[in-house]
């Protein structure tokens, strides 16, 4: 069963689960068992970046009271196509209010387009090219996409507003300047 020995539930995390930051996490899509992991990070607000929302998980966020904001990228939803730029840049103005935390992002598997979210909320945070790949290789294992990784590569960081209040996490590297 689900008992341990006195001691609650056996808590199972979401396929592809994993800490970004303090309060920031990702996944791909929770099922009903996974629920319980979940009610332990105390989630303010999920970032979905999927169109397909199944009923068990939408009932669960309500009843949560947890802020469900879907970025699904309705227009060019494809498996081959990387999530938008506007979708990435909503996102990370998400990510960067900590009126929003705890908060998770998450998609079907929480490969492709978590990890193109999270890709370039590294590179924001000046994080080195292949330290950006190899996190988003280790949730995509085998399955990655050269795709993915050219659209984090070209992201342009500029796009994003950085607001005075950030989570404490928020440091992104200064720029070098040639003298």
């Amino acid at each position: 069963g689900a008992r341990g020995r006195g001691r609650g539930m056996v808590l199972i995390p979401p396929q592809n689960f994993g800490i970004v930051e303090v309060d920031l996490y990702r996944s791909g899509q929770p099922h009903t068992l996974n629920f319980p992991f979940l009610e332990k990070l105390r989630l303010k607000k999920i970032i979905h970046l999927e169109l397909d929302l199944p009923t068990d998980f939408v009932n669960w966020v309500s009843e949560q009271r947890i802020e469900l904001v879907n970025l699904a990228d309705v227009g060019k939803l494809s498996p081959w196509k990387p999530i938008s730029e506007e979708v990435v840049v909503e996102g990370l103005r998400l990510l960067l209010d900590p009126k929003n935390y705890p908060l998770l992002v998450m998609c079907n598997l929480g490969r492709h387009r978590t990890g193109t979210m999270i890709g370039c909320l590294r590179k924001l945070q000046r994080w080195h090219l292949s330290c950006i790949l190899d996190e988003y290789r280790r949730h995509a294992s085998s399955k990655f996409r050269l795709i993915n990784e050219q659209f984090v590569e070209l992201f342009d960081v500029d796009l994003v507003h950085v607001p005075q209040q950030c989570p404490e996490w928020f440091r992104p590297l200064p720029m070098l300047r040639a003298a």
